[in-house]
């Protein structure tokens, strides 16, 4: 189960210290071991239905704190925690950190550096926007996550096409279906991760990332290293974009690019990282991320003192093309440095990548390793992956392949 494996380690964490009663959307499986109760509510993003799920546990238990891991969630979780009188940063920065054209106007307005970025609604507006900005630009909903929707454009013959990509996707939110184009941001993307207290922000850990090649920004692997000497260089960057949203409480998520060596931000949110970069940083410094989410969400001070300095990353699994899985297997040996493994697909399983499908429908699994830096774990990572057994069968003649629609 996808849950299992990219959001286990959370609940683990914060189940180790806290009595745990959950609202899901979902009768509880592998939850069940980590959790005193829960109450099963199928749209959580529904506040009546979320708020009275939240009330009915309030009646059973004396509810200490409230937070989510969930992207969508946000803004319903914070809404929740004041009304029932628990910490929490407000509902409206989360509605900021949720929507990307808001988030832009206040780092412009608090000259945290950014992208240019205009708001459409129409393919004849995309074009406005690209006129003013100049190619090359990104498209990307302005209310999604996890890179899906996000596309590339480096001339007028991809324009139209890439519109209705951004726009299919943006259309799915339940907050704000606009689609923005933005000025392309050239250079390595890294993500910070933060805690913040009571308004004051530290930084804890960098991540470096790989993504795809363009049109799309698949991300393909992710590294942690304790002793990243980019953490003096973004970390300024970082808390002056959580400052200009208003965030007082909980961990973020800030990603940006190293633009000619200086950061300029993509995004910030407001949650733990997803991917198993939480995992990572615990790996990497021994800071848990998900309790130190559930302390601040408790109204406690975190500790955060480092208790080792490592490395790790993560290797995010993909086909080379859209088709059926048909050998799936690792053949190696378990050596130390190989933290885990994990698929999320069988063999008879249909993949899909861009612009068909997306993360969801087209990553087959991870592995993590770990080493004394991070081109170790990198390294290891490789190794690993050279002794896994992957096969796609391509689609035939005529079906969609995914990377070839935009090219």
């Amino acid at each position: 189960m996808e849950a299992e494996a990219y959001r286990g380690y959370c609940l683990a964490s914060v189940a180790a210290a806290y009595d745990v009663v959950l609202i899901t959307s979902e009768e509880p499986s592998w939850e069940v071991p980590f959790i005193q109760d829960c109450v099963v509510v199928p749209d959580p993003t529904d506040q009546a239905a979320l708020s009275a799920a939240g009330r009915a546990l309030a009646d059973r238990y004396e509810l200490a704190g409230l937070f989510t891991w969930t992207e969508w969630y946000l803004v319903p979780v914070a809404r929740l925690a004041r009304q029932l009188g628990l910490p929490t940063t407000a509902p409206e920065v989360m509605q900021a950190c949720r929507n990307k054209a808001t988030a832009r106007s206040l780092f412009a307005r608090h000259g945290v550096p950014s992208a240019v970025s205009l708001s459409v609604r129409t393919g004849q507006e995309a074009q406005a926007a690209v006129e003013r900005i100049g190619y090359p630009v990104v498209l990307k909903p302005a209310a999604h996550a996890a890179s899906i929707g996000v596309i590339r454009v480096d001339n007028h013959d991809q324009l139209t096409a890439a519109y209705d990509f951004a726009a299919r996707a943006a259309a799915l939110g339940a907050e704000n279906t606009s689609v923005l184009v933005e000025e392309y941001l050239d250079g390595p993307e890294v993500s910070v991760e933060c805690v913040t207290y009571q308004g004051h922000t530290t930084v804890v850990a960098i991540t470096r990332k790989t993504v795809s090649a363009p049109p799309f920004f698949e991300e393909l692997s992710h590294s942690v290293d304790a002793s990243d000497p980019l953490l003096d260089v973004v970390a300024p960057a970082a808390r002056a974009a959580i400052g200009a949203l208003g965030i007082t409480d909980g961990v973020s998520h800030v990603e940006m690019r190293l633009v000619d060596g200086r950061p300029r931000l993509v995004e910030v949110n407001g949650r733990i990282a997803g991917d198993m970069i939480g995992h990572l940083v615990r790996l990497a410094t021994g800071i848990h991320l998900p309790r130190v989410a559930a302390d601040i969400a408790c109204d406690r001070a975190p500790d955060l003192t480092p208790t080792q300095r490592s490395a790790a990353a993560i290797h995010l699994i993909y086909p080379e093309t859209s088709g059926t899985l048909t050998a799936l297997c690792f053949d190696g040996p378990r050596p130390p440095w190989l933290d885990r493994i994990s698929f999320q697909r069988s063999v008879g399983d249909r993949l899909l990548l861009p612009p068909e499908g997306d993360m969801f429908s087209a990553r087959i699994g991870f592995l993590i390793t770990t080493g004394a830096s991070a081109e170790d774990a990198r390294h290891c990572g490789q190794e690993a992956l050279r002794a896994l057994t992957l096969e796609v069968a391509p689609h035939q003649a005529g079906q969609d392949s995914g990377r070839d629609l935009l090219a």
